[in-house]
């Protein structure tokens, strides 16, 4: 085995091992949190629906290590399109979960006076269809890849195929291929555009909050605020987002108009479509850590803890 085979295999082990842990952790959160009888906040569905989505994304990291290792590990004919059906949608739907989060994360912290407080009210109602809608259109939208996508056995004699060392998928018309490559691309950017809007947002009414409240933030502890390490959040969480999912977009365009395969280019677009769903667990931890901590107390102070409301 090649050297650079050798670590590129370590490299998907470890991406793949570490962000499955970060769900794991993070899905023991809510699990934790519904046994205590926390109530939960009507966003805590879409970081569910995120969660799975980065599950579903982090699969293909197996077949992929597998790949890595071995060389002459190959997938089936229905198993290539599973595998690359649902981690194209997976990562559709972490997309979307992760935009539709800062969406109504922006909402639930509008000043009551704004044209968006009378949405906070539906937002709960809103959140259920606008994940299935989500969901939908990602299913719908890549419903070519299983059409394409073939075992190396039966698409060892196509020519202008893509090898991802397991599996491959054939090369379709040029115009075809244009048209989705321009679909797709489209559709990652609309996702990307929203979650940087309703981010701006958010910083914009933390920083005009920290304004008026700064008289009182004196009087306390030389601690940053707490609107200061809420718009520190917020900027981790975007600009990780951003660079992540700009350079995957970047990538798979390329790669989706590229006759053949760049066998350097492929790895590294693949490992690009997996950093944010293996890290992203991570950033949203910190927040429902405090689970813990409350599920602890109850534990230790009482038999029966009372229903508590969620104050993340």
């Amino acid at each position: 085995m090649a050297s650079r085979d050798l670590a590129l295999g370590i490299f998907f082990l470890s991406q793949t091992a570490l962000g499955m842990l970060g769900n794991s952790v993070l899905l023991c959160c809510f699990i934790i949190a519904d046994l205590s009888g926390i109530r939960a906040k009507p966003t805590d569905a879409i970081v569910k629906h995120l969660t799975w989505a980065n599950f579903i994304v982090l699969c293909r990291g197996i077949p992929q290590t597998i790949a890595a290792f071995t060389q002459t590990y190959y997938l089936h004919n229905v198993s290539c399109k599973l595998v690359l059906y649902f981690h194209r949608v997976g990562r559709g739907v972490s997309l979307g979960s992760t935009s539709l989060l800062s969406v109504f994360q922006a909402i639930t912290i509008s000043p009551s006076n704004s044209k968006w407080s009378q949405l906070k009210v539906r937002t709960p109602r809103i959140i259920g269809p606008s994940l299935g809608l989500c969901w939908a259109l990602q299913l719908l939208l890549y419903v070519f890849v299983p059409v394409y996508a073939t075992d190396t056995w039966n698409g060892g004699n196509v020519t202008g195929i893509k090898d991802f060392g397991y599996c491959v998928f054939k090369k379709s018309g040029r115009l075809f291929n244009t048209f989705i490559v321009i679909i797709l691309a489209s559709n990652d950017v609309i996702f990307l555009g929203l979650m940087m809007l309703a981010s701006v947002y958010m910083v914009f009414i933390l920083l005009k909050h920290k304004q008026r409240a700064q008289h009182i933030h004196r009087s306390q502890s030389p601690r940053s605020s707490p609107e200061t390490r809420a718009t520190q959040s917020i900027l981790t969480l975007v600009s990780s987002f951003v660079l992540f999912y700009a350079t995957s977009i970047v990538f798979s365009s390329y790669l989706s108009v590229l006759e053949g395969t760049i066998k350097w280019l492929s790895n590294t677009g693949m490992a690009m479509s997996a950093c944010f769903p293996a890290f992203c667990p991570f950033l949203l931890i910190r927040h429902y850590a405090s689970f813990f901590r409350l599920f602890c107390t109850c534990f230790y102070q009482t038999a029966h803890c009372a229903c508590v409301v969620r104050e993340l």
